[in-house]
């Protein structure tokens, strides 16, 4: 065999084949158990949390021996998938890019503390189930002036990303997210406090990395899966997730061994070995559906394996009953654990989820009919067949023109009076742009896709999509099996598109790119599969140098931009020095002391943080009590009296500036913290490029 002739490699090598076989069964064995057994850890840990956390039980020495036992259960099921054959080098090369990618994230993570976005939400999550190990979190009355003091109009306990529920006499708060990151993180939190919680995300994107490598390297070829792994570990909004507590590297791990698995499942299904297929599935199944319990939005990832589930069952694959039946039950468990978590946030979105759910009975109803008419004998008419593949192929690369043109016709806007109008109408006054604070931007998103990939990659993708269309609709025509890709193709690209035509997120950048985590791998996998079309045609028809020439040309084509976009951020450290000023404002209370929020930005971001990090009992106003001086001057009155005739002190807290302590009477303040960091640029229009200074003030104000 030619150096340059490309290997058949054997499904399932046999472990007394040649040498260089042992090394292929090795490399694959290494990564494919490490990729399967990390995703299904991750899952089956965030629903025992949620189980644990709804009887009060998530201490440490409970969810310790759970999760041991879940590793090993994982490792057990690990062990019924089959391994992709690697050669040394392709698996060596995937390891060292993964752990390159976890100390890049690790090292430049960043200090978002305070609640101010979700990662800061997540984190003040994750501390307070680790030290309260419960959820819902139970507050003690008496801690706040006792039931009385929830009772006045315009006092809660609530404050963004948790919501105050139950009673005056028994209050409850609800984090806003599903329990699946903050459990992990938690057990972060648990094993190092802040130190270990920074590099958990970073340890979860190495993850990833080898994730979306090894998914390369098993439907596009072992030479290509370290490419693969470079474009993903270079892009920066997952480099931007990875360095805080995010939902998304919690979820993206697992987003990743469900494709891998899906495809392995398929292919054993083709060899055939009925079991292995089925057992395969099954893992896939789960960690679909299971995902919802980390990331709500996993729901459109299961909406897209039912159309998978029907065309493998139309061609009776032995793993399509399998899939669906594994993928609709642990979705069912994970949104039923997620819905008793956090159900105040899910009744929150359930504008959005609603269609999400419509798409999904469609799809349903859709797949049943066909799946009858199949068992009758219906029959694709043959002109319908013989035009299937070009109007497939045709109408991906159709749809993907207009998207990406839709800034030149269409500006979608959403409600003037939904709050992220406020948010961005507030943005663009302060970057002169047009007040049109109901705009969404979503228009833009292949904009926002060609800032961090360059317009080339997103070219070759789109070529690429309207391919594979052509390739699956043909495989269907001609009677044969679909390929093993089709799934983890339908599900990526299909999730991608609904993305990019609804993003669903406060546009500002770089935040609004976290939208993008599934589509920007998606893109890269695309067009590293060209490259290998590429390569594969020219070695037949070129000479070597120009082969050579042709794939490196390519492949530059997806690298060069996209580190040439992460390059100014490469050394960021988001809110370094966030710790330290909470720390600082902790410092300064004392014990018995109870933080009452007297201005905005006291009331967005430190109830939380004092309640759950500092332990200090904490309540918030409302903004429609905090504009009236009157009301708030006797609620602060009443409250200060509760507290005092409990043996504490009233503590006014504000962020904004003296103003609101001086208005109540209080002619000095104790500054608690007065600091600087550097954030990211808040951006709608542009690429953030720098970072900007946010200032972190902190005034307190004692009644007694």
């Amino acid at each position: 065999m030619s150096s340059r002739e490309p290997r058949s490699y054997p499904y399932a090598p046999d472990p007394g084949d040649l040498p260089l076989l042992r090394g292929e069964a090795w490399g694959g064995w290494l990564v494919t158990r490490t990729v399967v057994w990390s995703g299904l850890w991750l899952v089956l840990g965030s629903v025992a949390a949620a189980l644990l956390a709804l009887v009060g039980l998530w201490h440490p020495w409970v969810a310790a021996p759970v999760l041991l036992v879940l590793a090993v259960v994982a490792g057990l099921a690990t062990a019924m998938v089959p391994v992709r054959p690697l050669p040394v080098w392709s698996a060596t090369l995937l390891v060292v890019l993964s752990l390159a990618a976890v100390a890049w994230a690790g090292v430049t993570h960043s200090e978002q503390v305070l609640p101010r976005r979700d990662s800061g939400s997540y984190l003040q999550s994750a501390i307070e189930l680790a030290s309260g190990h419960a959820r819902p979190i139970a507050v003690s009355p008496e801690s706040v002036g006792g039931a009385d003091v929830l009772a006045i109009d315009g006092i809660t306990l609530a404050s963004p990303a948790f919501y105050a529920t139950g009673s005056a006499q028994a209050p409850r708060i609800q984090p806003q997210f599903p329990i699946g990151a903050s459990a992990w993180y938690s057990v972060a939190w648990w094993v190092g406090g802040p130190a270990a919680v920074a590099w958990a995300p970073a340890i979860l994107f190495g993850i990833t990395v080898l994730g979306v490598g090894l998914l390369a390297s098993t439907v596009v070829g072992p030479r290509w899966g370290p490419l693969a792994a470079l474009g993903t570990g270079l892009l920066f909004p997952l480099v931007h997730v990875a360095r805080s507590t995010y939902s998304e590297p919690v979820a993206l791990p697992v987003l990743a061994t469900g494709l891998v698995t899906m495809v392995l499942a398929a292919r054993s299904a083709r060899v055939p070995d009925i079991v292995v297929a089925r057992r395969t599935a099954v893992v896939a199944g789960v960690l679909m559906g299971g995902a919802v319990v980390i990331r709500v939005d996993a729901l459109r990832e299961v909406v897209l394996v039912v159309p998978v589930v029907v065309l493998a069952a139309l061609q009776r694959q032995a793993h399509a009953r399998a899939l669906g039946v594994a993928t609709a039950l642990s979705a069912a468990v994970a949104f039923g654990v997620t819905w008793l978590t956090s159900s105040e946030y899910l009744g929150s979105i359930a504008g959005s989820l609603l269609p999400l759910v419509a798409l999904g009975v469609a799809a349903c109803v859709l797949g049943a009919v066909l799946l009858f008419g199949a068992a009758r004998g219906w029959a694709m008419p043959p002109l319908v067949q013989a035009w299937l593949p070009r109007v497939l192929a045709s109408g991906f690369a159709l749809v993907g023109v207009v998207l990406a043109s839709r800034p030149w016709w269409q500006v979608v806007r959403q409600s003037a009076a939904d709050p992220g109008a406020r948010v961005v109408a507030g943005l663009q006054a302060r970057q002169g742009l047009t007040v049109d604070g109901g705009r969404t931007y979503a228009e833009q998103t292949v904009t926002w896709l060609s800032w961090w990939l360059g317009p080339v990659a997103i070219a070759l993708a789109l070529v690429a999509t309207a391919v594979l269309a052509h390739r699956a609709a043909s495989s269907w025509v001609d009677g044969r099996e679909l390929p093993g890709w089709t799934g983890p193709a339908v599900v990526a690209i299909g999730s991608t598109l609904l993305t990019l035509y609804r993003p669903g997120i406060t546009p500002d950048h770089p935040w609004a790119d976290r939208r993008l985590v599934i589509a920007l791998p998606t893109v890269v996998l695309l067009t590293v599969a060209s490259a290998a079309v590429v390569s594969r045609w020219s070695t037949r028809r070129l000479p070597y140098a120009v082969n050579v020439a042709v794939s490196c040309g390519v492949a530059a084509a997806l690298l060069i931009p996209t580190g040439l976009a992460t390059w100014p951020h490469a050394d960021e450290r988001v809110e370094q020095g966030e710790w330290a000023a909470v720390d600082h404002v902790c410092a300064a209370m004392r014990p018995g002391d109870v933080a009452l929020m007297v201005d905005s930005r006291a009331a967005n971001e430190w109830p939380q943080v004092l309640r759950g990090y500092c332990g200090v009992g904490a309540l918030s106003t409302t903004s429609a009590l905090r504009n009236d001086p009157t009301r708030l001057a006797a609620a602060v009155e009443q409250i200060r009296r509760a507290v005092d005739a409990r043996g504490g002190r009233l503590v006014l807290v504000a962020a904004d500036s003296t103003e609101a302590l001086s208005k109540l009477g209080l002619r000095t303040a104790v500054v608690a913290v007065d600091t600087r960091v550097d954030e990211d640029a808040r951006l709608l229009e542009k690429r953030p490029d720098s970072l900007v200074q946010l200032p972190i003030q902190v005034w307190l104000g004692r009644t007694d």
